[in-house]
């Protein structure tokens, strides 16, 4: 019995080398297939220059927190609603639907997004808060679902865009995104890190796990602030949603 135990030890060590080596090459291969499934969606629909990005009546502007723990500001949260104002100013979006993470009283990411495209220069009232966008799947999902849009143009950085546009193409929307600027330095490299892992689980949430958004909720109609006097139900509401309150 105890050469048995001895050989069976011997043949598990010698395996061990080996089975590390399949858990690394699997992981590996989950990390460029995910990226390449991303890019390849995202091909052609991702733009730097306001001029020539196509018009869209809403910008989907994703969320993140404007402070970093040691107080510094968030350089991605501070380009990302630079872009977000740019492209209202120059009339490629109509509304602004911020969405991002409320799940606490002491974290908004919402309310200091819209704090900060108002102080931009953006009307209050063409600013639509999601407060449930606790994943970029829930806010293009909730963009669908809860606010009935359809086709968007998506406002975070240009790695964040691609997988946004990933899930929308398999979740029934038409997204473009208009790119913020980028992070460089190690705060940005760490983010675009951690980028990798999560196109891993945004593979596996659309193929395999068919994630849904942690809430849905009442549908919501964008525009409603703009044109309180003109009745949902009526056909001038929506007329003047397509033209932009003009």
């Amino acid at each position: 019995m105890g050469t048995r135990v001895k050989r069976a030890q011997i043949f598990g060590r010698r395996r061990l080398p080996g089975l590390l080596l399949l858990a690394v090459a699997l992981a590996l291969l989950a990390l460029l297939g995910s990226a390449a499934l991303v890019r390849r969606a995202a091909a052609g629909r991702t733009y730097a220059d306001v001029q020539i990005i196509p018009a869209r009546k809403v910008g989907l502007v994703l969320g993140c927190v404007g402070r970093l723990p040691d107080g510094q500001r968030n350089l991605f949260f501070t380009y990302r609603m630079q872009a977000a104002a740019e492209l209202f100013r120059a009339g490629k979006v109509r509304f602004l639907l911020v969405s991002g993470d409320n799940h606490h009283c002491t974290y908004d990411e919402t309310t200091e997004m819209k704090t900060e495209l108002v102080r931009l220069g953006v009307p209050a009232e063409r600013i639509q808060c999601d407060y449930a966008g606790f994943r970029t799947l829930d806010s293009v999902v909730r963009a669908k679902e809860v606010f009935g849009e359809t086709e968007l143009t998506v406002i975070s950085q240009q790695f964040h865009n691609e997988r946004a546009i990933f899930i929308a193409q398999h979740k029934g929307l038409d997204l473009i995104g208009y790119n913020a600027r980028d992070v460089g330095a190690a705060g940005g490299l760490l983010v675009r890190c951690r980028e990798q892992l999560a196109r891993v689980r945004t593979v596996l949430d659309v193929f395999v796990l068919r994630t849904r958004p942690h809430f849905l909720g009442p549908k919501i109609q964008i525009g409603l602030a703009v044109f309180p006097r003109i009745g949902k139900g009526s056909p001038h509401f929506f007329q003047a949603l397509e033209n932009g309150g003009t």
